[in-house]
């Protein structure tokens, strides 16, 4: 993305620049707060109520996630996470909503650690997170900034609450932002739906199979074999 792509947007807008295709060097995938303590075996079968949510999180965004996250590393892309995370044991650094809404998980805790099946590797980045908004409670931004990323993939949970709060503030903050739609959970279908329609204004939206598509075509070609 060039300035001068920017600077030709006209005054009237053009939301077609919405749906460029990401550029693999400057682009990153974020994974939000798939973490241990809110996907495990025992919270599965204490919260039968939320079974659509486990089952979607198991059965549709670990297998979808696995699959793009082998892509962005294949196509050099930054794989960045986010996990809610206290600076403390005792939670009294967290932002006021996570303190009434009773979310916490300790500095350090298991339940801190990214889910195993989308494990993170030794060099990528983790971001801990006290609050539902990324961008406003951490260094996020200057971390993006830092790694020359202008383009940003989404998937995680929940959809409707703080995947959405990071597309939305991303969006505002001048990234070119992409939902992954099946790579991502909330607690019903309904409620996942009702909530890209409310924030695609904000982003592309796309499939895992229609953005592994999308990186296997930006793959620079293989040289032709040279006969002997």
């Amino acid at each position: 993305m060039q300035r001068r792509e920017i600077d030709a947007i006209p005054l009237e807008g053009d939301v077609s620049f919405r749906q460029r295709a990401v550029e693999p060097e400057r682009t990153a995938l974020l994974v939000v707060d798939l973490q241990k303590g809110y996907y495990n075996d025992e919270i599965r079968a204490r919260e039968p109520e939320h079974r659509y949510l486990y089952d979607r999180i198991r059965d549709v965004a670990i297998p979808n996630g696995q699959r793009l996250i082998a892509a962005c590393r294949s196509a050099g892309i930054e794989v960045v996470y986010t996990v809610v995370e206290c600076l403390t044991k005792d939670g009294r650094d967290r932002g006021l909503d996570y303190k009434i809404s009773g979310i916490f998980a300790a500095k350090g805790s298991w339940e801190a650690e990214v889910i195993d099946e989308l494990g993170p590797g030794d060099d990528d980045i983790i971001i801990s997170k006290t609050s539902s908004s990324l961008f406003n409670s951490t260094n996020c931004e200057y971390v993006l900034r830092n790694l020359g990323i202008e383009y940003v993939m989404v998937m995680g949970m929940l959809t409707d609450q703080c995947v959405e709060t990071a597309v939305r503030d991303g969006c505002d903050r001048g990234f070119l932002m992409t939902l992954v739609d099946d790579a991502c959970a909330t607690h019903s279908d309904e409620r996942h739906r009702e909530a890209l329609q409310g924030f695609k204004g904000y982003c592309r939206i796309r499939t895992t199979a229609e953005l592994l598509e999308e990186l296997e075509h930006l793959r620079p070609a293989r040289p032709a074999a040279v006969s002997a």
